[in-house]
């Protein structure tokens, strides 16, 4: 079961970013390999958390062309029954903010309900909902509003990085119509 919990629809101050990386498109079938996540207060960044995960296949050619996250890289990374309470401890009760969201909450969530048996029930934002609403962009894609604002996106595609140009990118969209 994916997060059960609200999208918002006011604008926050205070919240996580949150990314991923996975192996594939498929909760019951790829894995995550990178979870990422900053904390923002007041609307700084305060805090970051990021780790590289194991999954129990090999990445594929395409994921390693996509994300530059390669097999070697993986071999010694923790498992994600590993990081799960690590993450969560990090994020805690805060609002997760992602682009695209519902696919990173549902894989979390997915995760972490299958190693912990319990449900993520954190409120979330979606910046591309956002972007939707306010943005007259050819499509909604992170790096098409990147370039849009300007935002550089060398090494998109890496989690930490997508993090941090959707924490630009919020701001750039809420300064601007808001």
């Amino acid at each position: 079961m994916i997060n059960t919990a609200n999208t918002l629809i006011e604008y926050p101050t205070d919240y996580t970013v949150v990314d991923i990386e996975t192996t594939g498109f498929s909760r019951q079938l790829d894995e995550i390999i990178e979870i990422s996540a900053l904390k923002v207060r007041n609307d700084k960044i305060v805090g970051k958390f990021s780790t590289l995960i194991k999954p129990s296949c090999r990445v594929s050619r395409f994921i390693t062309d996509l994300t530059g996250i390669n097999n070697s890289m993986l071999l010694y990374a923790p498992k994600i029954y590993q990081v799960l309470p690590k993450f969560k401890r990090f994020v805690g009760d805060d609002i997760l903010l992602g682009h695209n969201i519902k696919f990173d909450i549902g894989f979390i969530s997915a995760n972490y309900y299958k190693y912990f048996g319990k449900h993520l029930f954190n409120e979330y934002f979606d910046t591309c909902k956002m972007a939707r609403r306010f943005c007259s962009t050819p499509n909604h894609k992170l790096s098409t509003l990147a370039n849009y604002y300007g935002i550089n996106t060398e090494g998109h595609h890496r989690a930490l990085k997508d993090c941090k140009i959707t924490f630009e990118l919020y701001n750039l969209i809420k300064k601007e119509f808001i």
